[in-house]
């Protein structure tokens, strides 16, 4: 499945641009304001492309593809949850924009740890860097699998991989979330134009049509067939959504209220959109080559194989580039928030007297680290992508109920919190590590008892230990 010698070249040029476009948006970085939520300046459109480029990662784009190819229609059922999950919180985001300039937050452990005390985030913040650290991880292994497949023998799996990494940490280093949400807006319309729209375009008319599509697709791919584990994947994704520092760090570097409800909910919009594409891609695959799996190992390839096979020479180089694109767009964005769950959110409250510069130089710094670190974990453990759904198996559990209850629940105390929140990480994992009994999933059974235990014991103590209350009046 190598590529053409034009395409490569295409290839490597569209990323040295992006780097570009990072590197250029560092002059707009004058504080740690400006480093992590871009100086609360980002307009609408800005927001769609960033929420919808992080969105459509490798999980997303790569192995949604590789869902629809073996099970059709139960694609739309794992990505249906987190789009009505984002929908959800885009009617919180404007809330949480003006809570941030109102109060000076600038992430969602800041938040927790002003409602419910410093405990509360310090779990917060290690819950967020090592989920976001795994998440970088599985994207440079996704990155590196696909470089290594489609360059043949011309290019390694640890050469594409690398070359992704260096790019993407030297921007996102450099410039923070100016780098990455600017170099965002260009993967977004690299992703639409060449994957969301010419790629489904030629699947469809090399099976014949999209009638010919519906005729020859096995009926059973049609069925909603869900299986307990991906009922857990469907919870799990809705709680992501709602605990995601992601989404919560957009709706902080927004300009207005109206600029970060608009921007999440047209974002999830075309995500929205792009679910019901990658159906129809992974279906096409299907159709085309069916020992795909013999050939490769697992349907995850769906997607590449099509765009290597079916579109012309240029074309190819230019939608390769889209799908390295949603890649790299996740893994910035995961690296960012990692970074700033550890400086921002642990050393500077302990660091009282670190200045504002100290405080960007060392954010650089460990943006770097973090970025070689998750290299090292993609390229030495081959456990990474069940590192990261571990990771967001108790982080679903441990964080969703807390910051529901932050914005919404003026009685949720601090010894409810926490106690929730030990309950949902213990018995997420235990849960797991047992098999996920009765069928129920790990995350399902963490979310509930944290949920139980949350509100027993925030009714029992808050006249004594009541939180502080949000105003915004």
């Amino acid at each position: 499945m190598q590529v053409s010698g034009w395409d490569l070249i295409l290839i490597i040029v569209y990323l040295l641009a992006i780097a570009a476009v990072g590197i250029f948006s560092r002059r707009k970085v004058g504080s740690p304001d400006d480093y992590f939520v871009a100086g609360r300046s980002l307009p609408s459109f800005v927001l769609v492309a960033t929420i919808c480029a992080s969105v459509v990662g490798g999980s997303a784009l790569i192995g949604k593809g590789g869902y629809a190819y073996t099970g059709g229609v139960v694609c739309i059922a794992i990505g249906l949850p987190y789009m009505v999950g984002m929908f959800i919180f885009s009617a919180f985001s404007g809330k949480i924009s003006r809570i941030g300039r109102t109060y000076g937050f600038i992430s969602m452990p800041e938040l927790l740890g002003y409602r419910f005390g410093p405990v509360v985030k310090y779990l917060a913040a290690v819950l967020v860097a090592y989920t976001a650290i795994a998440t970088v991880g599985s994207q440079i292994s996704a990155t590196g699998t696909i470089v290594s497949t489609i360059g043949g023998d011309s290019v390694s799996y640890l050469t594409g991989a690398l070359i992704a990494t260096v790019i993407f940490v030297v921007y996102t280093a450099s410039s923070g979330l100016f780098g990455v949400v600017y170099t965002d807006v260009v993967q977004f319309v690299v992703l639409i134009l060449f994957v969301y729209i010419f790629l489904p375009i030629d699947s469809i008319r090399e099976v014949g049509g999209f009638g010919a599509l519906l005729a020859r697709t096995d009926p059973a791919k049609w069925k909603w067939d869900l299986s307990p584990e991906i009922i857990t994947l469907i919870v799990t994704n809705f709680i992501m959504t709602i605990a995601g520092a992601e989404f919560w760090q957009r709706a902080f570097a927004a300009k207005s209220d109206k600029a970060a409800f608009r921007g999440q909910f047209w974002g999830t919009a075309v995500y929205a959109v792009t679910i019901v594409l990658t159906m129809f891609i992974g279906l096409a695959a299907a159709l085309l080559f069916p020992t795909l799996i013999e050939d490769y190992g697992t349907a995850d390839y769906a997607i590449p194989v099509m765009i290597v096979r079916i579109l012309p020479v240029g074309l190819t180089g230019l939608t390769l580039a889209g799908v390295l694109s949603v890649m790299m767009s996740s893994a910035d964005s995961y690296l960012l928030v990692a970074t700033q769950s550890l400086v921002s959110d642990v050393v500077r409250p302990l660091a009282r007297n670190m200045t504002d510069r100290q405080e960007l130089r060392l954010s650089r710094i460990i943006s770097v680290a973090f970025g070689v670190f998750a290299f090292l974990v993609a390229m030495f453990f081959t456990s990474a992508y069940d590192a990261l759904m571990f990771g967001w198996t108790f982080y679903a559990a441990t964080l969703g109920v807390p910051c529901l209850a932050a914005l919404v629940w003026k009685k949720a105390t601090a010894p409810g919190v926490l106690s929730g929140m030990a309950v949902g990480f213990a018995v997420s994992i235990v849960w797991k590590l047992l098999g996920s009994p009765l069928g129920i999933g790990s995350t399902i059974i963490g979310v509930v008892l944290n949920g139980l235990v949350c509100v027993a014991v925030s009714l029992l103590t808050w006249k004594k230990h009541p939180s502080k209350p949000i105003s915004l009046g």
